[in-house]
């Protein structure tokens, strides 16, 4: 059966990495939020209505070929912010879309302490992958601004609108062994 695996968490937490690791060990494939970020960017600024139209666009026409396609499964990563219903309505019409083609859903949130983040946002496999957080003076600011001004974790025993669902820790474990959490605990 098809398989939609979604990562959620605030920035560096290690969603692309984690992601990277069970595509390895599931055969599912990565689709990282920043693919299409990194793209529409080089065209238009994040704050352009156009840069929201295309990035939108892109992401709906993966989505899409995913579920409708002859493939095992996709895992997405996004950053949620979990005071706006809007954000679940989103993930929501993207699990709707693969439970439409016969897939199953799970999603995963992730957290890790703050000071541990601004460390993984320093990573070479981060970098590699992100251009646009290279810059990491402007990044740190950016996490320290939007981990402020949003809620990019969910509270402790909130109920979340999801049926599969696991919130795992990951500040003192690697990507490996999350990953391997996440196989084992939705049998993957």
């Amino acid at each position: 059966m098809k398989k939609l695996v979604i990562i959620i968490g605030p920035h560096a937490v290690g969603k692309m990495t984690v992601g990277q690791e069970l595509s390895k060990i599931t055969g599912l494939r990565l689709f990282h939020n920043h693919m299409s970020i990194e793209l529409t960017r080089k065209l238009f600024d994040h704050s352009e209505p156009e840069w929201h139209e295309l990035n939108g666009a892109i992401r709906r026409k993966v989505f899409e070929l995913f579920a409708k396609g002859d493939f095992e499964g996709l895992i997405f990563t996004y950053m949620c912010d979990f005071d706006m219903q809007s954000e679940f309505d989103y993930l929501d019409s993207v699990i709707k879309l693969f439970e439409e083609n016969g897939a199953v859903y799970h999603v995963v949130e992730l957290c890790a302490d703050f000071d541990v983040r601004l460390e993984r946002n320093k990573t070479e496999n981060r970098l590699a992958n992100k251009e646009s957080k290279r810059d990491l003076e402007w990044s740190e600011r950016e996490m320290r601004k939007t981990s402020k001004e949003h809620r990019l974790n969910s509270y402790d025993g909130e109920k979340l609108p999801f049926k599969s669902y696991i919130k795992i820790d990951n500040t003192n474990k690697s990507a490996a062994e999350v990953a391997k959490l996440i196989k084992d605990h939705f049998s993957l």
